[in-house]
């Protein structure tokens, strides 16, 4: 399904992207709020921080927000808070060949398919991080 933007900011933002840093990063999108829908953390609010689009939990504060962006040599990237245990806690479980960006971010290589269902437990760890 897919989601309207809730803001002509964030649409905005997507259109500045690059077409294929746009389609990777709208994928991830959509699994964010696939993911949202199945879990108890209520409502997902969509916003632009440090120009980059960015989803949180407001009503049950379960999450830690989640910013979608592209680094300088063109990769995708998901954020989360550097100062949780969300980025440290996927490395672990995640396969070797993807790319970290210390605490706070992992890299996809935007030339490759989006690997969502190696992502899903990132995601789900996030929008769940203080329940």
């Amino acid at each position: 399904m897919q989601h309207p933007f809730q803001t002509n900011a964030v649409s905005a933002a997507f259109d500045a992207m690059h077409d294929v840093q746009r389609s990777g990063l709208l994928a991830i999108r959509g699994l964010i709020f696939e993911q949202a829908g199945a879990l108890p953390v209520g409502r997902i609010t969509e916003s632009l921080k440090w120009g980059q689009p960015s989803y949180a939990t407001p009503d049950t504060k379960a999450g830690t927000p989640i910013r979608l962006g592209a680094t300088k040599s063109g990769d995708l990237a998901v954020f989360t808070h550097c100062q949780t245990t969300v980025m440290s806690d996927f490395r672990a479980l995640a396969p070797p060949e993807m790319k970290f960006d210390g605490n706070r971010a992992v890299h996809l290589s935007p030339d490759m398919p989006i690997p969502l269902a190696e992502i899903t437990p990132l995601i789900r760890a996030a929008l769940t991080y203080r329940l």
